[in-house]
C-alpha cells in the first residue's frame, strides 16, 4: 500500500508541475528524456510517415513500399496477432494492414527488425496522421538499414506486379481520355492453341522483354516492343494478347482509332497511358487509310499550304502513328508493349510495319496438330500423350493429324466452336473435326468460314458414293489392326482413315490439274 501511495503522490506532483512549469521547459524537458532513451536504448528507430513535409499533399512512395511489402509477408498472422483486412471494390483480393500501434516483427540477415503502424488523430479534426516506424538494432544500423529498404523496394515492386488488380482500358470519344474496367481475361499460354515452337519463342522475347531494363538503358533504346499479329480471322490474335497481358501482368489499353479527332489527341492518349501496359490497335487495316497521304500529288500538297491547311484533315495520319510507335513521343513511357492486329497485312504501309517499330511479326494460321491437341484437351478433357499408368490418347488424333497434312485446314476458332458444341460427347467432336477438315481437303485446302457439321459434310470416295458421319461410324466398326475406345466400348479400326484421306489428298490434285487444263 505505501508504494501505491507514493506512486499516486508522483503522479500528482506531475501533473502540478505540468500545469505550472511553462511549455517550453516541459518540451526541453520531453527531449532530454526522450535522448535519455534513446542513449540507453540498444535499438534505433525510423520514422516513415505517409506525406512528405506537412502540406498532406505530397505522397511518401517509401510508404507505400512498406505496405505493399507488408502485404507479401507469407506469414503475417505469425508475428502479429492483430491484422486490418480489406479488399477494394470490385476486386477479388484481401489485403491486410497493420493495426493501429501493433507490432510485426522481421528478419533481415539474421538481425531481428520490427514495423509498427501508428496512426493518430490530428487535434479538432477528423483527419488522420499515418506512419511506419521501424526498429532495428542500433550496432547494425549502417548496413542493415540501406541493404533492407533495398530489399523492402524490391518484394514490394514484384508483389504490386503480381497482385494489383488490372484493368482493360478503351479511350471514348466525349471524354478525351481512357475508360477502364477490370481485366479478367482467362486466356494464357498453357491454354492457347498454338504450335510449341512458337509458343516458347514468345515467351522467351516477352520474359526478356520484362527483365531488359539495364539493357534497354544500356544500348539507348526506348524501354518498348511491338507486335505485329496477322492472319485469317478466328486465328487466334486477341487471345494471344491476352495471354501475353496474363503472362506479364500488364493492363491493356485497346485504341480504337476512329474515335480519336486528330494526331494531337492521339499523343495525349498516349501520355495518359501507364507502365507496364499494352496498347493494342486491332484492325489496324480496317481502323483508318494509314496510307493516304502517300498517295498526295504535290499539287494537292501546294493547295493544301497556300489554304493554310495542317495536312491532317482533322484526321489521325500516318506520320501521327509512326511517332505514336516509334517517334520521341513514344518515349515517355517505359515497359511498354504495341501490338497491331491485321487480317492483311500487305494492305499495311512498309513504314508503319517495319522492324524497329513491329519488333516481331507472328503469323497466325490454321490450327497445326499440336495446337489442336491443346483444344482438344481444354474443351474435351483428352489426354494428348501416352500416360505413365498405361493410359492412351483418343485413337483418332492421328486421323485429324493426317488430315491436317493432307491440306486440311481449319482455324482455332473453327475447331473450338465444333468442339464447344459436342464437349459433351468426344467421339461426335473428333468425327465433326474430321468431317470439317476433309471437306476442307476436297475444297483446295479454303479455310472454312463456318464449321462444317459432321452430317453435312460429305464428300466422295474411290467408288464415287458420299462420305459423311454415318461412313464415319461405319470405319470405326469393321475389324482391322487399330483400335478405339468409343462409348466405353473398345472397337477395332482399320487404316481406311489413312486411305480416305490420301484418297482427298489426291483428288484435291487431280482438281487443281482439271481446272488448268479447262483454263479455270
Amino acid at each position: 500500500m505505501e508504494i501505491l501511495s507514493q506512486m499516486w503522490s508522483f503522479l500528482g506532483l506531475l501533473t502540478v508541475l505540468q500545469n505550472v512549469l511553462p511549455s517550453q521547459l516541459l518540451s526541453l524537458l520531453h527531449s532530454l528524456w526522450q535522448s535519455l532513451q534513446d542513449a540507453l536504448s540498444p535499438y534505433s528507430y525510423f520514422e516513415i510517415p505517409e506525406f512528405n513535409g506537412y502540406s498532406g499533399v505530397d505522397v511518401n512512395d517509401l510508404y507505400r513500399m512498406v505496405h505493399l511489402y507488408l502485404n507479401s509477408l507469407e506469414y503475417p498472422t505469425s508475428t502479429c496477432p492483430r491484422l486490418t483486412l480489406t479488399r477494394p471494390k470490385n476486386s477479388v483480393r484481401i489485403s491486410y494492414t497493420l493495426s493501429p500501434n501493433h507490432p510485426l516483427r522481421d528478419t533481415f540477415r539474421g538481425r531481428p527488425l520490427c514495423w509498427t503502424h501508428h496512426v493518430e488523430t490530428v487535434q479538432d479534426s477528423l483527419e488522420e496522421k499515418r506512419s511506419f516506424s521501424l526498429r532495428l538494432p542500433k550496432r547494425d544500423r549502417r548496413t542493415l538499414l540501406p541493404a533492407y529498404l533495398a530489399a523492402v523496394a524490391a518484394r514490394a515492386a514484384d508483389f504490386e506486379r503480381v497482385s494489383r488488380e488490372r484493368q482493360l482500358h478503351t479511350n471514348a470519344r466525349d471524354r478525351g481520355g481512357w475508360a477502364s474496367v477490370p481485366f479478367r481475361h482467362p486466356s494464357t499460354f498453357d491454354t492457347l492453341a498454338l504450335e510449341p515452337a512458337l509458343k516458347a519463342e514468345l515467351k522467351r522475347d516477352l520474359a526478356a522483354f520484362a527483365e531488359g531494363e539495364e539493357f534497354y538503358k544500356r544500348v539507348g533504346r526506348a524501354w518498348k516492343r511491338g507486335y505485329l499479329l496477322y492472319g485469317p480471322p478466328g486465328s487466334g490474335k486477341s487471345s494471344l494478347i491476352a495471354a501475353m497481358a496474363n503472362y506479364l501482368r500488364y493492363d491493356v489499353y485497346d485504341l480504337e482509332l476512329t474515335k480519336v479527332n486528330d494526331n494531337s489527341e492521339l499523343r495525349e492518349l498516349l501520355i495518359q497511358t501507364t507502365n507496364r501496359s499494352i496498347i493494342v490497335v486491332e484492325d489496324i487495316d480496317c481502323s483508318l487509310d494509314l496510307t493516304l497521304d502517300r498517295g498526295l500529288t504535290k499539287l494537292k500538297r501546294s493547295v493544301r499550304s497556300e489554304q493554310g491547311d495542317d495536312g491532317d484533315d482533322g484526321r489521325v495520319t500516318l506520320s501521327g502513328m509512326l511517332n505514336f510507335t516509334d517517334g520521341l513521343w513514344s518515349c515517355c513511357g517505359e515497359e511498354r508493349i504495341i501490338v497491331f492486329t491485321t487480317n492483311h497485312v500487305d494492305s499495311l504501309d512498309p513504314a508503319l510495319i517495319r522492324h524497329g517499330r513491329m519488333d516481331v511479326h507472328v503469323r497466325l494460321g490454321a490450327c497445326g496438330a499440336e495446337a489442336f491437341k491443346v483444344l482438344a484437351t481444354n474443351y474435351l478433357g483428352l489426354a494428348t500423350e501416352e500416360e505413365e499408368d498405361g493410359g492412351e490418347q483418343h485413337a483418332l488424333f492421328h486421323v485429324v493429324e493426317s488430315c491436317i497434312r493432307a491440306g486440311g485446314v481449319l482455324t482455332p476458332a473453327e475447331v473450338g466452336e465444333i468442339l464447344l458444341r459436342n464437349r459433351r460427347d468426344p467421339d461426335a467432336a473428333m468425327r465433326e473435326v474430321i468431317a470439317a477438315l476433309q471437306g476442307s481437303i476436297v475444297r483446295g485446302g479454303e479455310r472454312l468460314t463456318t464449321a462444317v457439321p459432321a452430317a453435312a459434310a460429305t464428300e466422295s470416295d474411290e467408288t464415287g458414293r458420299s462420305v459423311g458421319s454415318s461412313d464415319v461410324e461405319e470405319m470405326m466398326s469393321e475389324d482391322a489392326s487399330g483400335s478405339v475406345r468409343i462409348g466405353g466400348k473398345r472397337r477395332k479400326v482399320g487404316s481406311r482413315w489413312e486411305r480416305r484421306v490420301r484418297f482427298l489428298a489426291k483428288l484435291k490434285g487431280l482438281t487443281k490439274s482439271d481446272s488448268g487444263r479447262r483454263g479455270v
